[in-house]
């Protein structure tokens, strides 16, 4: 039997926090430099960001994507974050091949680069940047069933020890959760 490579996710962090050296990041730190060590070495990396959606499932294409800082307000160190992070067109292509098999809309991008959601995890688990990734939008539909759609159409990758990587946090309504107002809608507060 085939093992299936590992389908992670993970946090992120605060924008570039990790890579500032903020305190309230030390344990998502130490929890990324870990991981590397409780499974085997991917191939490649496919990694879905909460920083990106389409109306389309929409595919990084080129070999040497670029950071795009998407995040503002921070010291200029920010913004002079380097990470030689490889694209993989080959990959990219067959991930656009396997979503048009299963009827799902896709397009290749090969203009975009990777959002902190990609550069900042990844620098921290891989600082060599030695495996090449594809990142992958969301559908700004955020419908659940067209996103189980997706990785039932990527499943396949799995065999081929792909590591899919899932970069955000199960909240990131920000504003909210930076609030003292335990509800975003006064109107729906139930006391």
């Amino acid at each position: 039997m085939t093992k299936l490579s590992p389908v992670l996710f993970i946090p992120h962090g605060g924008g570039p926090l990790p890579m500032l050296g903020d305190i309230g990041h030390t344990s998502l730190i130490h929890f990324l430099q870990q991981l590397p060590s409780q499974m085997d070495k991917p191939s490649a990396i496919v990694i879905i960001s909460a920083h990106w959606e389409e109306n389309m499932v929409s595919i990084t294409s080129h070999e040497e994507p670029s950071l795009i800082y998407d995040y503002y307000g921070f010291p200029d160190e920010a913004y002079d974050i380097d990470y030689h992070l490889k694209g993989n067109a080959l990959l990219a292509d067959k991930i656009q091949r396997l979503l048009c098999d299963k009827g799902i809309e896709s397009k290749l991008d090969s203009q975009r680069g990777f959002d902190h959601g990609v550069f900042v995890p990844l620098k921290i688990i891989m600082p060599d940047a030695q495996i090449p990734c594809v990142q992958i939008s969301l559908v700004n539909s955020l419908d659940a069933k067209a996103h189980i759609a997706i990785g039932e159409a990527l499943r396949e990758l799995r065999d081929d020890n792909i590591l899919f990587i899932g970069s955000g946090f199960s909240f990131h309504n920000l504003p909210a959760f930076f609030s003292n107002n335990r509800s975003t809608d006064s109107k729906n507060e139930q006391f």
